[in-house]
C-alpha cells in the first residue's frame, strides 16, 4: 500500500489496538500501525492484517511520516508512566495542530495535565475513554472523548464511524467536554460496572445459597430477566456463564476461585467521590466486596471461627426470586443515581459543561454497563436538563419507590440467612437516607462540639450561622473553624 497519507495512526497492538485497527480499517480508514516491539506488529501484518489497508511502521518517525497532516495518533498503552514516555517521543515529530489521543485507561487528572502541556506546544490532546472489550474495540465500542475541543471536528469522522450504534442507529460517542472530562465519565463508567457486577453476584449467591437454585435454573432466570427491564450486557454475559459447561461437562464457574482482581479505576472512582463529598457507597462497597474477596486464606480461616448464628429460609421461594429481580432493578437504579451526582459534582469542582442525557446516549451501546435504562435515563435529562438526583425524576422515583417492599424482603432474607449483600443493602440506606427529612447528624455535630469544638447550626436560626456550647462547664469560647456540609 501507499505509504502517503494515512488518516490515523494507532500505536499499541494488544489485543484492544489490533481490534480498533481492524474496525477502523473496515469503516474504510487507512491506519499506521506502530508497536513498540516490532514482532508484535509483523505477527499482525501477516496474519489478521494480511492485504488490509494498513501501513505497518517499524519507528515512531515513520509512523508520523505516514499520516496526513493534520496527524492523528491513537495510542493504546498501558496507562501512567508508558502514556508520558511515548508522548515525550511524539512530540519533538509533529506539528502545531496534529492531536494525540489516548485511549487507555489514564487517570483523569494525568489528562488535565497533558492537555495543559501540549496546549502550550500547539498540539491537541484528547483523553478518550473507551469501553466494550475487545469484542467492542472490534464491532464498536462506547467512546467518550474529552480534552482540547479543537480536535473533535478533525477526529469524529473516525470515531463517530467505528463507534457503537443505539438501536435507533445513533453513535455511541460524543463529546464529552474540556481537560480531563473524556477519562472522567470513563472513570464514572467503570465505577457503576463495578457496582452493577457487584450487585448480580450478590443475587446469584442468594440464588444459589438461599433458594437452593442450579446453574440451569440460574441460567434460565437470567435469561428471562434479560427479557425484560434489566436488559443489559451484564445480565446476558451472566446467562452464558452459568449455563457454560467445560470439556467433560462441568459448571465453568464452579470452578473459579473465589478471589476477585481489580485495576483500580473503581478505587479512582470512590476516592474521587470521597474528595467531592458524594455518597458513593454502592460503588465503594463493591471495591471492598472485591478487598475482601481476595482474602480468600484469611476467610477460610474466619469460616472456621465466626460461626452463623442463621435460619432457614422458609417463605414463598418463587416470591423471593421475583423479589431478587425487582430489587436488582431498583438498588442498579440508585448506583446510576450516585454515579451521575459524582458527575455532576465533577462538573462543578471542574468548570465541565457535561452533557448528562448524551452520556446516557454514549453508554446505550457498545460499553459494559449498557442496558435497557439508559435510555430512560438519557429521556430523565431530556425533561430536566437540571435534574438534581436521577431519584427525583418521575420515571425513576415511581420505579425505586414501586419495588422497596421487594428490595426490603430481599435485604432481609439476606441478612438472616447470613448472606453478605453489601451493595443491595448500602443502595437500600442510601435511598432511605436520601429520602430522610430528618437524619441523626444533629447528635454527630454535637459529639464534634462536645470534643473538638467544631461548632454546629441551629434550626430556630438561619443557614450558615454557627454555635458552640461549653459541655463541660469547664471549656472556653474558643472555636474550632466551621465544618462544610
Amino acid at each position: 500500500m501507499s505509504n502517503a497519507g494515512a488518516d490515523i495512526g494507532l500505536i499499541g497492538l494488544a489485543v484492544m489496538g489490533e481490534n480498533l485497527a481492524l474496525n477502523m480499517e473496515s469503516k474504510g480508514f487507512q491506519v499506521a500501525l506502530y508497536n513498540r516491539t516490532t514482532t508484535r506488529l509483523d505477527e499482525f501484518l501477516q496474519s489478521r492484517g494480511r492485504n488490509k489497508r494498513f501501513i505497518g511502521a517499524r519507528t515512531p518517525q515513520e509512523l508520523v511520516a505516514a499520516l496526513r497532516p493534520p496527524r492523528k495518533i491513537f495510542m493504546l498503552v498501558k496507562a501512567g508512566t508508558a502514556v508520558d514516555q511515548l508522548v515525550d517521543q511524539l512530540v519533538p515529530l509533529l506539528d502545531p495542530g496534529d492531536i494525540l489521543i489516548d485511549g487507555g485507561n489514564s487517570l483523569f487528572t494525568d489528562t488535565v495535565r497533558r492537555v495543559r502541556q501540549l496546549t502550550e506546544r500547539g498540539l491537541l490532546f484528547v483523553g478518550c475513554g473507551v469501553s466494550g472489550g475487545e469484542e467492542g474495540a472490534l464491532k464498536g465500542p462506547s467512546l467518550m472523548p474529552g480534552g482540547n475541543p479543537q480536535a473533535w471536528s478533525q477526529i469524529r469522522p473516525i470515531l463517530q464511524a467505528v463507534c457503537a450504534r443505539t438501536a435507533e442507529g445513533e453513535p455511541c460517542c460524543d463529546w464529552m467536554g474540556d481537560s480531563g472530562s473524556g477519562h472522567f465519565v470513563k472513570m464514572v463508567h467503570n465505577g457503576i460496572e463495578y457496582g452493577d457486577m457487584q450487585l448480580i453476584c450478590e443475587v446469584y449467591a442468594l440464588m444459589k445459597r438461599v433458594l437452593g437454585m442450579s446453574n440451569d435454573q440460574m441460567h434460565q432466570a437470567f435469561a428471562t430477566w434479560n427479557q425484560g427491564e434489566l436488559n443489559s450486557y451484564l445480565i446476558e454475559i451472566t446467562r452464558d456463564i452459568l449455563g457454560f459447561r467445560g470439556p467433560g461437562g462441568e459448571p465453568v464457574v464452579d470452578m473459579i476461585l473465589d478471589a476477585a482482581g481489580q485495576k483500580g479505576t473503581g478505587k479512582w472512582t470512590v476516592g474521587e467521590a470521597l474528595e467531592q463529598g458524594v455518597p458513593l457507597t454502592l460503588i465503594a462497597e463493591a471495591v471492598c466486596a472485591r478487598s475482601l474477596s481476595a482474602a480468600k486464606q484469611e476467610r477460610v480461616l474466619a469460616s472456621q471461627h465466626l460461626l452463623p448464628q442463621v435460619q432457614a429460609f422458609s417463605g414463598d421461594k418463587q416470591q423471593l426470586l421475583d423479589d431478587l429481580r425487582q430489587a436488582l432493578y431498583a438498588a442498579k437504579l440508585v448506583s446510576y443515581a450516585q454515579g451521575y451526582q459524582l458527575l455532576r459534582a465533577a462538573a462543578a469542582s471542574y468548570h465541565w459543561q457535561l452533557n448528562y442525557g448524551g452520556i446516557a446516549q454514549v453508554w446505550r451501546g457498545g460499553c459494559i454497563i449498557r442496558s435497557a435504562f439508559l435510555g430512560e435515563i438519557k429521556k430523565a435529562f431530556d425533561r430536566d436538563p437540571g435534574l438534581v438526583n436521577l431519584l427525583l425524576d418521575p420515571f425513576f422515583r415511581e420505579a425505586v419507590s414501586s419495588r422497596q417492599a421487594a428490595w426490603r424482603r430481599v435485604v432481609v432474607a439476606a441478612v438472616q440467612s447470613g448472606i453478605a449483600v453489601p451493595c443491595l443493602g448500602a443502595a437500600l440506606s442510601y435511598f432511605d437516607g436520601y429520602r430522610s427529612e430528618w437524619l441523626p447528624a444533629n447528635l454527630l455535630q454535637a459529639q464534634r462540639d462536645y470534643f473538638g469544638t467544631h461548632t454546629y447550626e441551629r434550626i430556630d436560626q438561619p443557614r450558615g450561622k454557627f454555635f458552640h456550647t461549653d459541655w463541660t462547664g469547664h471549656g472556653g469560647s474558643t472555636t474550632s473553624q466551621s465544618y462544610s456540609a
